[in-house]
């Protein structure tokens, strides 16, 4: 199982993940001719994607959903109410299939398990991908007002886990943003901070999570830098060497091997934990 996150943050957020002969797209945040350029650096025809999984209705995670299935003939993905507040993307001739927060399904090699997330969306999702030959897992958990027992047991057991660090508390207090836009922010129903995400990712901590990057970095609250400091310093204290990074919005990660990043990082993990 490989994961790229092909952008993340305020201005579109995409990951491609892919696990025996299926690759799938979580969130497709940028427009469709952007993504298909950072696939192909990746190696990836467009045309061999799957699905694409919407995770809320957000256009930093929807913008180029509608023009991409229909020029590539890709599925779509989302709950009734996502596709309902999404109308405007879509002319009707996409390929449009319909799922529910808590009922796993199956695309191809890929199992999805979608789980209930709290954000200021109209039927926000996180996933959980688990492929199917290896039994490796990972999860999608952005935009998260407030981490929920919900979703820490859909995280859990996780190899690689893409996680929000939306904003470093001190920057969004001296943000030009208005202060109704911070409130927003710092709600429960907004976005986690790096302390929470720190938080978050050492309460997820397990012998087999090889990987945790980390996603959604506001472009004005926030600093790459910042973020894998706050979490860095929790997950060391916590004793954990996996591997850590940041996505960033204007290029890929490149592609993450889950098995190879467990060799590298398992034996010294399950000593330590």
């Amino acid at each position: 199982m490989r994961v790229a996150v092909l952008g993340s943050g305020s201005s579109g957020n995409s990951t491609l993940v892919s696990a025996g002969n299926t690759f799938v797209l979580v969130d497709a945040g940028f427009s469709a001719r952007d993504l298909a350029r950072r696939m192909e650096r990746l190696g990836v025809d467009p045309a061999d994607v799957r699905a694409i999984l919407i995770t809320h209705d957000h256009g930093d995670h929807t913008r180029g959903m509608g023009v991409f299935a229909r020029q590539h003939g890709t599925a779509l993905y989302m709950t009734e109410r996502t596709r309902d507040a999404c109308a405007r993307l879509l002319r009707g001739g996409e390929d449009v299939r319909l799922y529910r927060p808590g009922r796993p399904f199956t695309l191809g090699d890929v199992r999805v398990e979608p789980f209930l997330t709290v954000h200021d969306a109209a039927d926000p999702v996180g996933v959980a991908l688990v492929d199917e030959c290896t039994g490796l897992r990972m999860g999608v958990a952005t935009d998260l007002g407030r981490p929920t027992a919900q979703i820490r047991h859909a995280l859990s057991g996780c190899d690689l886990l893409i996680l929000e660090a939306n904003h470093d508390e001190a920057l969004l207090a001296t943000s030009p943003y208005p202060w109704s836009v911070k409130q927003r922010i710092a709600s429960s129903h907004g976005h986690l901070s790096n302390q929470a995400a720190a938080q978050l990712a050492v309460e997820l901590l397990h012998p087999r999570l090889a990987a945790v990057v980390l996603a959604h970095l506001s472009e004005a609250c926030n600093r790459p830098e910042l973020a894998l400091e706050a979490v860095s310093r929790a997950l060391r204290q916590a004793r954990w060497r996996g591997h850590l990074q940041v996505a960033v919005q204007d290029a890929p990660t490149g592609w993450l091997d889950i098995e190879e990043l467990r060799r590298r990082t398992g034996p010294s993990q399950l000593t330590l934990l």
